[in-house]
């Protein structure tokens, strides 16, 4: 019974350090890219699935040098910047981010608001309710407390898995698309290759970075658990870009292939998906949203949070209280507050802003990328944990390619 206890005492362990991985993973489907998402799908059917695969790889990727630096240095991605290249490059970089993550936690506001409007609630109404729920939760809470709360929120992504399969999709055309690479002249579209950039910008973005490392060394996750902490990384990005996928394929199956090729943002895909499959599919897919918008609402402004005050060498975490750490929560609770009423002004462009989110994650991205890159393989700081030459083609090419694609982008446009 010798392999028996050995499993039992490795299944106790993923669950010690579950969290981080599985966490970043499963919020990065948020507001803006189940728009995303379910737009690729509407737009171009099944054509966009062949980006699951390398964006997987290329997620898992990165995701893993975030957590083996959080492991082996104890230090967050902006706190090794800072030391590293100083603080004025920290600075800007620092600002760049802000400006990010702000445009999407005004999307996870506005997916909030079209959530629940689906269901009758006014913004008005379900605006303030969620601002005020997701500050109290982070305020109020402790870091573990948080964190169950957040693996629970995760969980409740499986109803976009439940509402693909109800779309009854054509399996045998999505299994081909999944691996068929794209034509040339699909890629010379600007609308396709915007819709590429958002989908990496949706699935990597910047700020993911930035937050997995830092949830990594306040959980405590050292050098002797990070192997486990590793597998936590590599089925969080697994379960996350399954759910993605699902989103395209559920659209494809329904919107595209009924000529509804245009949505105007995700709470219109869910609406235009109740005549086609069902009341069941139609209640799934909103109340996804709601979770997706209420959790990345939680996540993101801590995720800002976290990167700023690390960069700018201020006191964070969740575990500290308000006055040990007021830089932290006062701009936790700033960000909040400006993307809450953002939302709530009449006529204010949410389509346009849950798009231009994704998109300007996928830009960003690379410098981030590069960052991360070049600290991983410093032996002074990662010892013998330094990038394998795989890890290296791998997040270097992910690098390059997210590079071209935005260059060619801002070309053909």
């Amino acid at each position: 019974m010798k392999w028996l206890r050995r499993w039992k005492t490795r299944i106790l362990l993923l669950l010690a350090v579950m969290g981080p991985g599985f966490i970043t993973a499963s919020v990065d489907n948020e507001a803006g890219g189940i728009y995303t998402y379910s737009a690729a799908g509407a737009q171009f059917g099944y054509s966009l699935l062949w980006t699951v695969l390398p964006v997987l790889l290329a997620l898992v990727v990165c995701q893993e040098i975030c957590a083996r630096m959080g492991a082996i240095t104890g230090k967050g991605l902006s706190d090794l910047i800072r030391e590293e290249y100083g603080f004025r490059i920290t600075f800007f970089m620092m600002l760049a981010i802000l400006a990010a993550n702000f445009v999407n936690i005004v999307a996870e506001f506005a997916g909030v608001a079209s959530s629940l409007e689906l269901f009758g609630v006014p913004k008005l109404v379900s605006v303030p309710l969620a601002a005020a729920m997701v500050w109290l939760l982070i305020v109020k809470g402790s870091y573990k407390s948080v964190e169950k709360v957040f693996l629970i929120a995760s969980f409740f992504y499986v109803s976009y898995i439940v509402a693909g399969v109800l779309a009854h999709p054509a399996w045998e055309h999505a299994a081909i698309s999944l691996v068929k690479p794209p034509a040339w002249q699909e890629l010379k579209q600007p609308a396709y290759l915007y819709m590429v950039v958002g989908i990496v910008g949706a699935t990597i973005g910047p700020w993911m970075q930035f937050y997995l490392q830092s949830s990594i060394v306040e959980k405590g996750v050292t050098e002797r658990e990070y192997p486990t902490s590793r597998l936590d990384v590599i089925v969080g990005g697994i379960f996350g870009v399954i759910v993605a996928g699902f989103i395209i394929l559920a659209c494809a199956a329904t919107l595209h292939a009924s000529g509804h090729r245009q949505i105007r943002d995700a709470s219109d895909a869910a609406y235009a998906l109740k005549p086609l499959v069902g009341q069941y599919a139609y209640i799934l897919f909103s109340a996804g949203l709601l979770n997706a918008s209420l959790f990345a609402a939680c996540i993101l402004p801590l995720s800002t949070a976290y990167t700023v005050c690390e960069g700018l060498g201020f006191e964070s975490g969740v575990e500290k209280k308000f006055r040990e750490a007021p830089v932290f929560y006062w701009l936790y609770t700033l960000l909040i507050v400006a993307g809450a009423g953002l939302v709530l002004i009449p006529n204010f462009p949410l389509v346009r802003t849950l798009v231009l989110s994704q998109v300007i994650n996928g830009v960003a991205l690379p410098l981030v990328l590069i960052f991360m890159l070049l600290l991983v393989n410093k032996p002074e700081l990662m010892g013998r944990h330094v990038n394998s030459r795989f890890f290296n083609l791998v997040a270097w090419a992910t690098t390059i390619v997210i590079i071209a694609f935005s260059l060619g982008l801002i070309w053909v446009s």
